[in-house]
């Protein structure tokens, strides 16, 4: 919700708000909001007013506006349009209950409806508690609503709960209540929330109605999903950005994974109503812009793996490319697009010093001991390894022998040791530990080691296959990775010559 508000709102010339809707004790989780704004500092989506960020229409947390929501619910109230209700929770779980038995879609009966002004006002006087209701029996007429992505709605007022609750016992209002009011009050012109709020959207549309406010336009999207196709929760610990930070994932990739799973085909967004494809609860996200949005052009859905920066996005994104469809999110896609991100960042000078200083620190805490972690290492690791990354933290393990010594008693390396003829291993070994000798020394830049090698297997009339994995075996201990002209060139001769000299010598022990 919040990249999608951000594209829109960026896109249009608008702003973005970050608003905080903590008016239910019972959802409330220490240090929630902190994190918000640290994963949205991490994502690169900077909202315009919101939390440390005071704007005009602050505060931005709901807890604290609790007194606009009271002089609201007041309005209604004098206007008719809403009325208190003292009924007791028993009583409400009865109601429900009976009404339920008898086969009604009714979940109030409007008891406390009929209560003459003189009564409510002497049951306040007392100290009663009560909670404020829509007057669903008194409510002025509108048109149907119409969405930006879904287009004309159907009205849905059947499904809705029964003169629905606008303000708690404890003062505090529902999110049906607040979120009108805040929209009003904060001058949003577009709110983009989860699809799971399409059901409520008449009631709202009511609520901004019996107030005599013009409403936002709306749009509504379709959630993500997980592969077995059920719904992607926080609650459930399905998705948390604080996972994909340490996993190493780039914030661009998960930023363009994310904006693609939600684009499908080009559609008229005034045309026949498209139903949602469910009703399953999300958490909202509302956005402001400064002009309304055209829709007399749209752009084509792009491939579901196009690598686009977040510039690129905002430039590209368009409201009626939107799908209708709730999606699933292919682990497999945010792999290949985090590889294309980190060739786009490694093309550049810039970008590859970025990239290097970036893993810095996570180089060093995997080889606390090496010399070998230095800026300018990292970055012969990261053109080493072109095109095998796929996410930064792999560096370590995909390359570790370029930090320290390769490990020859693991599986794999006793392995491939297990395999070799140990008289071409030998000769092998030797014949381009003197080759790489007479080179003059240091090497110059523009020596061909393919060549090198080549012709040294070629004296020896040895074969390719055997020839390099006795290579690559004592310069890694790994059997597939990288050409061996580029590891030698990256070790040097300083660190390659050893190396296969330690692996000679380890032959003429065993022999």
């Amino acid at each position: 919700m919040a990249l999608y508000n951000h594209l829109f709102a960026k896109k249009h010339g608008g702003k973005w708000i970050l608003r905080i809707e903590d008016t239910d004790a019972t959802r409330y989780v220490p240090g929630s909001v902190e994190g918000i704004r640290k994963s949205l500092e991490w994502a690169g989506l900077e909202y315009d007013h919101g939390p440390g960020k005071e704007g005009p229409q602050g505060p931005y947390y709901q807890s604290e506006r609790l007194d606009l929501y009271k002089d609201y619910a007041k309005r209604l109230l004098e206007s008719g349009h809403a009325y208190r209700c003292f009924c007791s929770m028993d009583r409400l779980q009865d109601v429900r209950e009976k009404l339920a038995r008898t086969g009604s879609n009714a979940t109030y009966d409007r008891e406390c409806l009929h209560l003459t002004e003189e009564e409510v006002a002497r049951r306040v006087k007392a100290g009663e508690k009560s909670i404020v209701r829509l007057n669903g029996t008194h409510l002025p007429t509108r048109p149907a609503g119409v969405d930006l992505v879904f287009g004309q709605l159907k009205d849905a007022h059947a499904s809705l709960a029964t003169d629905p609750v606008l303000l708690k016992t404890d003062l505090f209002p529902t999110y049906h209540l607040a979120s009108v009011v805040d929209d009003h009050e904060m001058g949003i012109s577009h709110v983009l929330r989860g699809e799971e709020w399409l059901p409520s959207l008449p009631l709202h549309l009511d609520l901004y109605a019996a107030l005599k406010l013009k409403p936002p336009q709306f749009a509504h999207l379709p959630i993500l999903l997980n592969p077995d196709g059920s719904k992607m929760s926080k609650r459930k610990g399905d998705v948390r950005v604080e996972d994909y930070i340490r996993r190493g994932w780039e914030p661009v990739s998960v930023l363009n994974w994310l904006a693609l799973a939600g684009w499908g085909a080009k559609h008229d967004p005034f045309a026949e109503p498209t139903p949602p494809s469910s009703a399953l609860e999300f958490d909202s996200g509302s956005g402001s812009s400064k002009k309304s949005c055209s829709h007399t052009h749209s752009h084509e859905a792009p491939d579901s793996t196009a690598v686009y920066s977040l510039q690129e996005l905002i430039r590209e994104f368009d409201l009626t490319s939107v799908t209708h469809r709730n999606t699933s999110l292919d682990p497999m896609k945010l792999e290949y697009l985090n590889k294309q991100h980190l060739l786009r960042e490694r093309s550049t000078p810039e970008g590859l010093n970025a990239m290097a200083e970036r893993l810095h620190d996570i180089v060093k805490d995997a080889f606390p001991e090496s010399p070998y972690t230095s800026i300018d290492m990292i970055k012969r690791a990261i053109i080493l390894l072109e095109g095998r990354l796929t996410n930064v933290k792999e560096l370590p393990i995909h390359a570790y022998y370029l930090f320290e010594e390769p490990n020859m008693e693991s599986e794999e390396a006793t392995t491939m040791q297990a395999a070799f003829d140990p008289q071409t291993q030998d000769l092998v070994l030797s014949s381009v530990h003197k080759a790489l000798s007479d080179l003059p020394h240091p090497w110059d830049e523009n020596l061909d080691l393919s060549k090198v090698l080549h012709g040294t297997r070629k004296e020896i009339e040895a074969h390719t296959k055997p020839f390099m994995k006795t290579l690559r075996h004592a310069l890694t201990g790994y059997k597939d990775g990288p050409s061996i002209p580029d590891i030698i060139r990256v070790l040097g001769p300083e660190r390659a010559l050893p190396r296969l000299e330690k692996q000679l010598s380890t032959y003429t022990s065993r022999v």
